[in-house]
């Protein structure tokens, strides 16, 4: 399962927040929500929060197992 959990940390460390993130970056509120509930998002979506926030995946997502 991979979780967003560091995403909200890092989102803090560069000062935006999810209302700049829909107002100045264009995210839907839908958007933000699936990443809320660890749902599924596409690597498009992935691949802008790394840009806009100049970091690599693994500063906002990360795989834990079911094991």
């Amino acid at each position: 399962m991979i979780i967003f959990d560091k995403l909200w940390k890092t989102l803090k460390q560069n000062d935006i927040s999810q209302y700049k993130l829909i107002k100045d970056y264009g995210f839907s509120s839908g958007q933000l929500d699936r990443l809320r509930k660890n749902a599924n998002v596409n690597t498009y979506t992935l691949n802008q929060l790394c840009e806009i926030l100049q970091c690599e995946l693994s500063d906002i997502a990360e795989f834990i197992s079911d094991k």
